[in-house]
């Protein structure tokens, strides 16, 4: 693993099913400039999409390195799949040929190479945990946001490719499908708030974590809920301050 010196500068560009944002971070996951936002274009299809996340960082101060959180499995910076990014419109249906394209599509190297830095892709919801685990006992992360994203790790270690979104969960229907964003709209946040209660409850049962984190967007609309015990609820930035973190971790 490289020492990066102390001073080291993160870009760190979180990429959401709504929105791209994005920052420089130094090692402590401390942002030295302000937070940059701009709407995820649709369709986004993967060749050229590194060009239009490069062009939207230019203007921040020089990084050293970058991390990219990205909303789909991925392995080694390689897209296994990506639902939100799979449409031609936002909340749209899948389109195959999208989904296809997006299928094992190597992000990291096109991404390294427009931002003309090393950079490292993962997973959204494993950098959002990088920014808020203990690193003590079994830590479980879920993102709520477009979709659901979730990130696993075991004292510090993360347990990469979750994609526990994607798992059943209740009327023949994924976690994704029953507290996305897509169903927050339609039952409203009083019906959704039980169901995302529910699910964290559903989550223990089969991953008896000793800690979960609940983020993303959408976890303001928890603000003040109790949300059941172990469960804490964080900050949206988490998935920019993981940026730093990342990098440090032994798997992603």
């Amino acid at each position: 693993m490289f020492n990066w010196p102390a001073d080291t500068l993160t870009l760190a560009i979180d990429i959401g099913g709504s929105g791209i944002k994005a920052s420089v971070i130094n090692k402590d996951g401390e942002m030295i400039c302000e937070r940059i936002r701009m709407e995820t274009p649709y369709p986004s299809h993967p060749i050229g999409f590194s060009d239009v996340v490069a062009d939207f960082v230019k203007d921040l101060p020089k990084a050293q390195r970058a991390s990219v959180g990205f909303p789909g499995l991925v392995r080694s910076g390689v897209v296994v799949m990506v639902p939100s990014l799979s449409r031609k419109v936002k909340d749209g249906p899948k389109d195959p040929e999208l989904a296809a394209a997006w299928a094992n599509f190597d992000l990291q190297t096109p991404m390294a190479n427009a931002l003309a830095i090393p950079t490292k892709v993962a997973n959204d919801a494993d950098i959002q945990g990088a920014a808020v685990i203990s690193g003590k006992g079994l830590e479980f992360v879920m993102t709520l946001g477009t979709g659901v994203g979730t990130a696993l790790f075991q004292n510090g270690i993360l347990l990469p490719h979750l994609e526990l979104g994607h798992a059943p969960f209740r009327q023949s229907e994924e976690f994704e499908e029953q507290i996305g964003n897509a169903a927050r709209e339609r039952i409203g946040v009083e019906r959704w708030t039980k169901r995302v209660i529910k699910a964290i409850s559903k989550y223990n049962q089969f991953l008896y974590y000793d800690h979960c984190y609940v983020g993303g967007g959408n976890a303001k609309h928890l603000k003040g809920i109790d949300l059941g015990p172990n469960v804490t609820r964080v900050s949206n930035k988490a998935g920019i301050l993981g940026g730093a973190r990342i990098w440090d971790l032994e798997a992603s």
